[in-house]
C-alpha cells in the first residue's frame, strides 16, 4: 500500500509541476513584454532626468587659444651715403640738351718773368726763365772725409786678407815644461800690408817671443776703405799646440 502510495502521488506531483512551469513563464514573459512596450507606446512615461541624459548633447570644445600679438613692424630706414651724391644717369631722356660754355683757364704764371725785360727780348719771358735759373743754388756734395788714424777692424777680416804666415817656433823650454795655450797679439797694419807695431794682450811668458817674431813676418793685402788702401788696428791670436 505504501508504494502505491508513493505511485500515485508521484504521477500527481509530475503534472502539476509541468502546468505550474508553463504557467510561471507565460506570466513572466507577459511582465517583460509589459516593461519592454510601455517606453516604446509611452515614451512621456519615462523619467525627465534620463531622457535629457540621453538626448543632451555633450559640451562644445573649449574656445582655441587667442593669437599672439602680432610682432612690431620695423620700417627699414633709407641710408644716404654721402657718395650717393654725385651725378645720376637722368631718368628720361630731355628734349633740349644745353650746351654749358666753360671760361678757358688762366695762363700758367712762370717765375722770373716780371723785371727781366732788360735781358735783350721784347717780352722778357726766355731772359727772365734763364736769369732764374742761375740765380738757383747749385747742390753741396760734402766730400767723405778720411779717419784720422788706424781704422779699427776684427780679427776674421784681417785674417782673410793674409798673403804669408810663417809659423812661430815652438820654444824647446815651453814644449819640455808642456807649456801650450794661445798668445794674443795688438797689431797695426800700415797701408802696404806690413805690420808697424805689434804688442802681447795675453798668453803664456815662455810662447811670447816665439809669436812677436813669428807675426812680424806676416804680410797682408791692403786693406782698402772708399777705394783707397787705410790703415787698420785688429788683433792676431796665435795657437801652439803640441801637435802642430
Amino acid at each position: 500500500m505504501f508504494e502505491d502510495s508513493l505511485m500515485e502521488s508521484g504521477g500527481k506531483l509530475k503534472t502539476k509541476s509541468k502546468y505550474w512551469m508553463i504557467g510561471t513563464f507565460v506570466f513572466n514573459g507577459a511582465i517583460l513584454g509589459t516593461m519592454i512596450l510601455i517606453p516604446l507606446l509611452y515614451p512621456e512615461a519615462l523619467p525627465k532626468t534620463a531622457m535629457t541624459a540621453m538626448l543632451s548633447a555633450p559640451p562644445p570644445p573649449p574656445p582655441p587659444p587667442p593669437p599672439p600679438p602680432p610682432a612690431q613692424i620695423v620700417k627699414p630706414i633709407k641710408m644716404v651715403s654721402e657718395i650717393d651724391q654725385g651725378l645720376h644717369a637722368p631718368t628720361k631722356i630731355p628734349k633740349d640738351i644745353k650746351m654749358l660754355k666753360e671760361d678757358a683757364a688762366p695762363p700758367p704764371q712762370v717765375a722770373g718773368v716780371a723785371g727781366m725785360s732788360g735781358m735783350g727780348s721784347g717780352s722778357g719771358v726766355p731772359g727772365g726763365v734763364m736769369g732764374g735759373m742761375g740765380n738757383a743754388p747749385a747742390p753741396v756734395v760734402k766730400a767723405v772725409e778720411k779717419p784720422k788714424g788706424p781704422v779699427r777692424v776684427s780679427s776674421g777680416v784681417v785674417a782673410g786678407n793674409a798673403i804669408s804666415q810663417p809659423h812661430p817656433v815652438y820654444p824647446p823650454i815651453a814644449r819640455a815644461a808642456h807649456v801650450s795655450g794661445a798668445v794674443v797679439l795688438h797689431a797695426v797694419i800700415n797701408k802696404q800690408g806690413t805690420i808697424e807695431q805689434l804688442s802681447v794682450i795675453s798668453g803664456p811668458e815662455m810662447l811670447r817671443a816665439s809669436a812677436l817674431d813669428a807675426v812680424r813676418n806676416w804680410r797682408y793685402k791692403p786693406y782698402v776703405l772708399n777705394g783707397d788702401p787705410t790703415e787698420v788696428e785688429t788683433t792676431i791670436t796665435v795657437n801652439f799646440n803640441f801637435g802642430s
